[in-house]
């Protein structure tokens, strides 16, 4: 059978279906690039418009629960309660020099030497003066006041004898056995040995103690041993010693120094409580009570902290810096302190245990009585009054206005009241 030219022709190959689909795919290739912009700018304008109903996405602040605790931060440097100013007590010169700065000493440890010989030898000289008033006590004791009282006894018996004798020759006298210069020589003789007995008593009264030439001898043995003792401290002066135990924080001394009276040689720092002193901005002075803890750190350790307590807040204000001074106590200082050192000081003044807390930079006009807050709601920022308790280092207490789980817009976002926006937690 033979076929229609139209079978014939509808039997051969259409060029147009055969080569459509790889010039669909060729010309789409060739433009590639120009195609994916078309896509991104679709994107873009999709999201553009998806941003511009809801808003941009901005990190916002959750109002959390929390342990919060306000401190009041400070610098300061490291002090004793006092130091002590070591100086001669006499003129001298220095003889060597026995401690070296910032050497830690104990009580009664030499420190300073001064010349000496002559005070040795005043020394010397007061203590044979303490020997011979001595030996003028012995003296007395054992020679002048047992003479003395040897002699009394002989005009004791003297006067015994002249008295018999005068009694003999005045009853003879009365009987006409004996004359008149009989009785008078009598007479005489008796008063003599009265005399005697009298000044042999007062001999044994002054060689007695309590008598005039005891108290005397006594007298001059107190003087020279008090002249010794002022002696022997003057040598002890010689020798400068440590007071109390502490470390040496000055010298101003060197071997052949002529030393002053009342100058100051070297400065001890005193062992014991160290003291941290503070320069605090008055605005605070309300928080600070004592008793308040405190954690410190020196600034050549950062990374060491230790414990201190206010132990002292000045009772005036500094006009010129507007600052009151503070001071705490270190009961067991660290090692590594050092007198003068710069220390940093955080003073816990109030704390909170499970609190609404939310981050200081959402929180706007804290220090003028009426805060607030920017809180969403229905997808738009909103003016939120808030009143707030204790401030921490980088939190602030939520007494009112927002619970837990609300958020806050930071005030770095650039958000304004009205805003439409999507928070986005961080």
């Amino acid at each position: 059978m033979f076929k229609t030219m139209a079978d014939q022709a509808a039997a051969l190959p259409s060029p147009t279906k055969a080569a459509v689909g790889p010039t669909v795919l060729a010309t789409v290739w060739a433009h590639r690039w120009f195609a994916l912009a078309i896509i991104v700018l679709l994107g873009l304008g999709g999201w553009q418009s998806v941003r511009a109903v809801l808003g941009p996405a901005i990190a916002v602040d959750q109002v959390r629960r929390g342990d919060l605790v306000e401190t009041v931060v400070a610098s300061g440097h490291v002090e004793t309660p006092f130091r002590v100013e070591i100086g001669s007590q006499i003129t001298g010169t220095v003889e060597d020099v026995l401690v070296l700065e910032g050497q830690r000493v104990s009580k009664g440890q030499p420190l300073i030497s001064l010349e000496s010989r002559e005070l040795k030898a005043a020394v010397v000289q007061a203590q044979g003066q303490v020997a011979q008033a001595e030996a003028r006590m012995r003296q007395l004791d054992e020679l002048t006041l047992p003479s003395a009282k040897e002699a009394l006894r002989q005009a004791q018996a003297t006067l015994l004898n002249a008295q018999q004798t005068y009694d003999r020759t005045s009853q003879l006298t009365s009987n006409g056995y004996a004359t008149r210069a009989a009785l008078d020589e009598a007479q005489k003789t008796l008063d003599v040995a009265l005399a005697q007995k009298r000044a042999a008593e007062f001999q044994v009264f002054t060689a007695s103690p309590g008598g005039s030439d005891y108290v005397m001898a006594e007298t001059q043995l107190n003087q020279a041993r008090a002249n010794l003792d002022t002696a022997q401290s003057r040598l002890g002066y010689a020798t400068i010693s440590a007071p109390r135990d502490g470390v040496l924080i000055t010298r101003n001394v060197e071997r052949g120094t002529v030393a002053q009276a009342g100058k100051a040689l070297l400065v001890l720092a005193p062992a014991g409580d160290v003291q941290l002193v503070l320069q605090i901005d008055e605005r605070n002075l309300g928080k600070l009570a004592l008793g308040q803890t405190a954690l410190a750190s020196a600034d050549a350790y950062p990374d060491r902290r230790f414990p201190a307590v206010v132990s002292y807040i000045n009772p005036g204000i500094d006009i010129s810096r507007a600052s009151v001074q503070v001071k705490l106590t270190v009961k067991d200082p660290p090692d590594y302190l050092r007198q003068d050192m710069t220390v940093s000081v955080d003073i816990e003044v109030a704390s909170r245990k499970d609190t609404l807390e939310l981050p200081v930079r959402s929180v706007h006009d804290i220090t003028s009585g009426q805060p607030w807050v920017l809180g969403v709601k229905d997808g738009r920022a909103v003016k939120l009054p808030v009143r707030v308790g204790i401030r921490g280092n980088s939190h602030i207490e939520i007494v009112d206005g927002l619970g837990a789980g609300d958020v806050a817009v930071p005030a770095s976002s650039g958000v304004v009241t009205g805003q439409r926006f999507r928070p986005v937690l961080p």
